[in-house]
């Protein structure tokens, strides 16, 4: 891994994230001795964090994971030159060799208004076809704590139904996993990073991007703690806690 100047109080809360990441990883036990992780690489913020949190890691549990990253650029919203370089030379830095593949945002069979479902289903088929073209069973993606509560409220407004983001998601009879580490770290905890480590983050253009419904629950998740300051554990913890005695 390359070096990066880092002040010991940086250096700390650098360490604080890691382990937050590798409580998650260990208490769902996602990882195992040998195995070989496919990072979903977005450009943003999350996957970035996560690329550090289990590049670090790896130099302090007794095991051996080797991490293999995939960014998908989409031809109608193409990353610039240098975003891409700054990209693959952070990745490079951290041991991961990472691919860059080309593909259209708009699925083959597109027939409905685009929407981030649509968008999500389609990055995840291209995920799976990576996945199974190198024989890698486990994919690692980005999602943190208050993006899967986000989920679980979303899915109860719009769909009507009781669901959210599992940490390790089993697809094709268990043949892939998505895993999702930092499913116990907070949004906040990858903003306080980034004041101290030098991400590579740049802009991801995206047709909704003014348009995203995460944002209202973002807002009504902020406004609930301050009625109750463990809104956001409780909501995380919900599904695990099902008081059959109160359901149909």
């Amino acid at each position: 891994m390359s070096a990066v100047n880092l002040s010991p109080q940086a250096a700390q809360r650098m360490n604080v994230f890691t382990k937050k990441v590798g409580r998650g990883i260990n208490r769902h036990r996602m990882i195992d001795p040998g195995e070989e992780i496919l990072i979903s690489v977005s450009g943003g913020k999350d996957s970035l964090a996560l690329c550090l949190a289990l590049a670090r890691r790896r130099a302090w549990v007794p095991m051996d994971y080797r991490l293999r990253g995939l960014f998908i650029d989409w031809r109608e919203y193409p990353a610039g030159r240098e975003d891409r370089s700054r990209l693959l030379e952070f990745l490079d830095g951290l041991d991961i060799p990472c691919r860059i593949v080309q593909a259209s945002i708009f699925p083959r069979s597109y027939d409905k208004p685009f929407n981030c479902y649509i968008c999500s289903r389609n990055r995840k088929r291209i995920l799976f076809q990576e996945a199974e073209s190198l024989g890698i069973s486990k994919i690692a993606v980005g999602h943190h704590l208050d993006d899967i509560i986000e989920t679980t409220l979303m899915n109860l407004f719009f769909k009507g139904e009781i669901a959210t983001m599992l940490p390790v998601q089993s697809f094709f009879d268990g043949h892939i996993k998505i895993i999702r580490p930092m499913c116990e770290v907070e949004e906040r905890d990858v903003l306080r990073l980034m004041k101290v480590y030098p991400l590579p983050v740049f802009d991801i253009r995206c047709p909704r991007k003014a348009d995203n419904q995460r944002q209202f629950f973002k807002d009504l998740i902020k406004q609930v703690k301050r009625v109750n300051k463990h809104a956001k554990e409780n909501l995380y913890n919900a599904p695990w806690r099902i008081n059959r005695d109160y359901l149909p």
